[in-house]
Formats: structure tokens, C-alpha cells, sequence
């Protein structure tokens, strides 16, 4: 006789509410909640289901109301990024446009390794109505909505057709939320009926479950390989990816490079792994780099990727690391990431790696030799004085260059600060002149380098942090795409800083459309003349004017001593603050250091105009550098 199991009967959305609110994640002995919150938008698809659940068990499961779908996932993402990917949040909305507009964001998590839940309605499983309101209809197959668009930007999907099948479901997502190989965005499409329909659960469904987070040691095969081949270089090199700070390997990293001498440079993700004043530390690595780190690129004969994806801006396009019989030795979680550049792997946790790595170096007393530190100690010494001199406003009573903005801000913040940005030009000149003071100072998202991240990011960053000042460090034209989670900080409270930097149009890809011959054509933001092109005056849009509208106080700064004060101000004020500062049009824009390498956006190969003439030339010399690393 089989035992019998009690049971208590729920609809699926009520189910699903109990469920997520009884996971945890566990590493290094830290229990924390996985899923902390839900952020909703309701419409047809999900009011009755999802929205009654939240009401239902709102004591379990709190909810934050958002303005965009797609914003809710930037919040959820950058919650998950500041807890170090051991929770995050659930993100619900309706059917159709709703739940389209889902798919950025999670693309961004995706590309970002960054764990979200989205819980998108869907269309009636059982089709009493077919088509329904918003239903997208496919001749040739019944069971698609509008929610498979996110199956590619997706690390696991699946769609609830019938309330028992949410069990294996749920233990799945869970599972690949909680994995620092797979993790990403993780999609529940619920039909809007099943959502709705009662079933009697199994009451283990709803006990508490802990995920523990691994963190696995290296092959001893590979570590000896990995060891040898550090031992016999004579300038190596550390690339630091994101990795390093989802495991929070940034003490072992600094050991590593303590013993060793070898230094580190930072990709976008990676940078504060080493504090800027640290001295193996040399900066940003790749196209928006620092003359230091991509010159020891150019020369290195082994690199070191620590938890590093080495993207296009990373590797120059693959012109960068050009040094004769150059080698990669990778230590990455995901054996993926660890074969690339046809390196060495070394498939482990980036912590555990780095302290298995600095325990047999140290064993054989392995240090580089002091004139390669002396090399690249002189030579970072330089770099920051070029720093000092982009930072420095001589006449503090004019309009300030960006670089001078990044100035102010760096001498008004410390290490609790939090500073966010994503798009634009502004993530070249952070990654080439700031200075990171502590672990996660720095919180760019340049893996999908998204306009419109940072604001809700911010909100998520402070739910997680919420005692730390965070700042949204904003261009015009991401402020353009995706202002409205202002009235979500003002509405719930959230302090959030914004450093809203007006210089009229999209500078970073005017810059870029100059240099491949598309003449800045459509990134400024002006009238347009009579010949089509936006060459007319700066248009008269006040954008300080539309945060106050939607409810954030605004400091406007004309000067750069007017901009000092204005952000000491906000970053004592204890209510959302937007720094409002105008500096030189996008198509004038000056200040930073030119990139110290190349990257591939390729140019017409055939063309009238001069302009483009003449970077399809420069384009071919610099396509002739690129090297297949076999």
C-alpha cells in the first residue's frame, strides 16, 4: 500500500508564489532568499493569476510595481549583480506587447551571466477563444505565442500547459538560476487559464530548498600544465573578467599578484578586481583601454584569463595580444569560455583556481623579474598623470569637458560608492580614467551595453545595497530611451542617484561614425537642414525639466565648480537626485585619451565621398594586424 501524501489545493500562480518564496541559495556558508521579490506590470494575461497570487501571499513574497517591462528586468539584473548572483527577482507581465518587451532584458542577463525569473502570461492553453486578445497567430503551428521570442535570449524556457507540469518546471529553473555556468535569463510562459486553475500539491513542493552555489577546484592535470607554463613566462599578463567578482576572487586575485608580480589589467566586467592603487593593478584592457595594459598586451607571451569571456573590445578585434608564439591560459568556470584563443584551460571557480594557482607558485618561489615590474609600474605612473590632467578644470567657472564631470564625481565619492552605466560614450572614459576604489564600485554592463540599463539598474543596485550611495551615470541619448523608472524610485522611496550628462546626440557613435567614414550623419541631436542631415541648431529639449516632472529633484550645473557643489549635494540627500550638467555637443565632444586600439566595425568597401575613402584605407592596415590565435 502506497503512503498517502498531503496535498493543498492552489491555482498554478498561487503555487508558483509559495514555491519561489521557500528557495535559497547557499555558498561559502551564506544562506540567502533566491528570488527576494517579483516586479509586475498586470494586464488580461496575468492579473487574475499572477496578480491574485501576489495579493494572496503578499506577506511571503513583496512586489514592486514598475512602468516597462523591459526596465523591471534591468532592476531584477542589477539586484542580482550586487547580491553576487545569489538572488535576484521575478519579473511578471501580461501577454503580447507586454511580454515581448521582455526580451532585451533578457538578453542582457543572458550575455551577462546574471540570474532573472520572467513569468510572462500567455495565451489560453486550452484555446476556448483562439485567437485571443493580442495573440499573435501562426498558421503552421498552434502552440506559438509571441513568449517564443524569448527562447533564444533564454538559458531555460518552458511553457505551463497543465498545472502538474509547473513541478519539474520550477526544480529546473531553479536549478539553472543557481548555476555559475548556465545562469542567465530563466522563462515560465503561463497561460493565462492555467495560471488560474486549482490542483492539489504535494505539500514538499512548497519546503524550503537550498541550492548550493559550487564552487568547483581545478583538474590536477591541468593545474600542473597551468603552473609549467606560468613558471617558464617572462611577461605575463592577467586579464580580469566579471568572473573574478561573481566569485569573489578579488582577495585571491590580489594574493596571486602580490606573489607573483605579474599584473593585472580589467576588462569592462572585470574592472576593480585589484583596487586602482594596487600595484600589480594597470588598468582597462582592449579598445577602451589604458596605454599601459594594452602595450603589455601587445608584448605579453602568456595571458592569463581569469574569468573573462575576451570579447571583441577585449582582444582589439584580435589585434592586441601580438606578441611571437603568444599563449592563453584560461581559468574559467564554463569549459566554453576556457577554450577560447585555443588556450590552456583551466576549468574551475575563479577563487578556488587563483588559490590553487598562488599555493604551487609560491611553493616553487616564483616571482617575474623586477625589471618587468619596474617596466609596468613606470609605466602606470604615466597614465595616471594623463588621468590627473583629463580630471583637472583649470578655469572652474566654464562648462566642463566629460572628463572634467568624471573629475568631480571622483572627488566627491569613496569606496561605499556605487557607480552604474551601460551605453554611449561614457563607458570608454570610465573604463580608461577611473579610479575603483573598492570591489564593486564599478558596475558597467557592457556585455549587451544596453541604453536605458542604468536608472533601473540603479533601483535595483540600492534595493540590494541600500545603504551605499548609487549612481546612474546617464548620457542624453540613454536618458531618451528609458526615463520612467524615475516615478518607480520616487514612489517607493529609493535614493538613487542620477549624473545626467547633456551633450546633444549620441557622442560615442558620432566618434565612431567619423572614423568609418559615415561623417557623424544621424547621431546628433538637432534640427534637420535642407539637405536631410541633422547638422541644424541643438534642439531645445530640457531634459532636467522632464526628471522634475516625474518627480526627482534636480540640481542643474552649469560650471564646474557649480557641478562640484551640485554633486556633493546629492550624494548627501537621502531622496532620488538628478545632477543635471551640459557639456560640449556630441559632434565637439573632447577631453579623453584616444583609444589605445583598434576595433573592427567594418567600412564600405567601395564609396564616392572622401571620408570614406580614406578609412577604408586606414580599415585595411588595420584588418592586415588581425591574428587567428591556433
Amino acid at each position: 500500500m502506497t503512503a498517502q501524501t498531503s496535498t493543498t489545493r492552489l491555482t498554478v500562480a498561487q503555487a508558483l508564489v509559495r514555491f519561489l518564496a521557500a528557495q535559497y541559495t547557499e555558498r561559502d556558508g551564506v544562506r540567502r532568499r533566491l528570488i527576494d521579490a517579483t516586479w509586475g506590470i498586470f494586464g488580461h494575461g496575468n492579473v487574475a493569476g499572477l496578480g491574485q497570487a501576489l495579493i494572496e501571499y503578499a506577506g511571503d513574497m513583496p512586489y514592486h510595481q514598475g512602468r516597462n517591462e523591459q526596465s523591471m528586468v534591468h532592476a531584477a539584473v542589477g539586484y542580482a549583480r550586487q547580491s553576487n548572483r545569489l538572488s535576484t527577482h521575478a519579473v511578471t507581465t501580461s501577454i503580447g506587447p507586454g511580454a515581448t518587451n521582455l526580451v532585451t532584458g533578457a538578453a542582457l542577463a543572458t550575455v551577462n551571466h546574471l540570474p532573472v525569473l520572467l513569468l510572462p502570461g500567455d495565451i489560453f492553453a486550452t484555446r476556448p477563444a483562439d485567437p485571443v486578445l493580442q495573440q499573435l497567430e501562426v498558421p503552421y503551428a498552434g502552440d506559438v505565442s509571441v513568449n517564443d521570442c524569448l527562447r533564444p535570449v533564454s538559458k531555460y524556457f518552458d511553457r505551463i500547459t497543465r498545472p502538474e507540469a509547473l513541478i519539474p518546471a520550477a526544480l529546473q529553473a531553479m536549478r539553472v538560476l543557481t548555476d555559475p555556468v548556465e545562469t542567465g535569463a530563466v522563462t515560465l510562459a503561463l497561460p493565462q487559464d492555467v495560471q488560474a486553475e486549482a490542483y492539489d500539491w504535494p505539500d514538499e513542493f512548497f519546503a524550503e530548498r537550498t541550492w548550493v552555489v559550487r564552487r568547483p577546484g581545478a583538474d590536477p592535470t591541468e593545474l600542473a600544465e597551468a603552473v609549467r607554463v606560468i613558471r617558464a613566462a617572462k611577461r605575463p599578463l592577467v586579464v580580469a573578467g566579471g568572473g573574478v567578482h561573481h566569485s569573489r576572487a578579488e582577495e585571491a586575485l590580489a594574493e596571486f599578484a602580490e606573489v607573483t608580480g605579474i599584473p593585472v589589467a580589467s576588462t569592462q566586467a572585470g574592472k576593480g578586481s585589484l583596487r586602482w592603487d594596487h600595484p600589480q593593478d594597470v588598468g582597462g584592457i582592449g579598445h577602451t583601454g589604458t596605454a599601459t595594459a594594452d602595450e603589455l598586451a601587445r608584448t605579453a607571451d602568456l595571458v592569463i584569463g581569469v574569468g573573462t569571456r575576451y570579447t571583441d573590445f577585449t582582444t582589439a578585434s584580435g589585434t592586441l595580444f601580438a606578441g611571437d608564439g603568444v599563449r592563453f591560459l584560461n581559468l574559467n568556470i564554463a569549459p566554453y569560455d576556457g577554450h577560447k584563443l585555443a588556450g590552456m584551460p583551466l576549468i574551475a571557480d575563479a577563487r578556488s583556481g587563483l588559490q590553487e594557482l598562488t599555493q604551487a607558485l609560491e611553493m616553487h618561489g616564483h616571482r617575474v623579474a623586477d625589471p618587468y615590474v619596474a617596466e609596468y609600474t613606470e609605466d602606470k605612473d604615466r597614465w595616471e598623470h594623463r588621468v590627473d590632467a583629463c580630471y583637472e578644470a583649470d578655469e572652474p567657472d566654464v562648462r566642463p569637458t566629460q572628463p572634467q564631470v568624471l573629475g568631480a564625481l571622483d572627488a566627491v565619492v569613496d569606496e561605499s560608492d556605487v557607480i552604474i552605466n551601460a551605453a554611449g560614450s561614457l563607458p570608454g572614459d570610465l573604463h580608461k580614467l577611473w579610479r575603483a576604489r573598492s570591489r564593486d564600485q564599478y558596475h558597467l554592463e557592457y556585455g549587451y551595453s544596453c541604453m536605458g540599463y542604468e536608472i533601473p539598474a540603479a533601483i535595483g543596485v540600492k534595493m540590494a545595497a541600500p545603504d551605499r550611495p548609487v549612481w546612474a551615470l546617464v548620457g542624453d541619448g540613454t536618458y531618451l530611451m528609458m526615463p520612467t523608472e524615475i516615478v518607480t524610485a520616487v514612489q517607493e522611496g529609493i535614493a538613487i542617484k542620477i549624473l545626467l550628462v547633456q551633450n546633444h546626440g549620441y557622442a560615442s557613435i558620432g566618434g565612431l561614425s567619423e572614423t568609418v567614414g559615415g561623417e557623424r550623419f544621424g547621431t546628433a541631436y538637432r534640427y534637420q537642414s535642407d539637405d536631410g542631415t541633422y547638422t541644424g541648431a541643438p534642439l531645445p529639449v530640457d531634459l532636467a525639466a522632464n526628471a522634475a516632472s516625474l518627480g526627482m529633484r534636480v540640481l542643474r550645473a552649469k560650471t564646474v565648480r557649480d557641478l562640484r557643489e551640485a554633486l556633493a549635494e546629492a550624494r548627501a540627500a537621502d531622496t532620488p537626485t538628478c545632477v543635471y550638467v551640459e557639456t560640449e555637443t556630441a559632434d565637439t565632444v573632447s577631453g579623453p585619451p584616444p583609444a589605445q586600439a583598434w576595433w573592427d566595425v567594418p567600412v564600405a568597401e567601395t564609396a564616392t565621398r572622401a571620408s570614406a575613402v580614406k578609412a577604408r584605407e586606414l580599415y585595411e592596415r588595420h584588418v592586415s594586424t588581425r591574428r587567428r590565435h591556433l
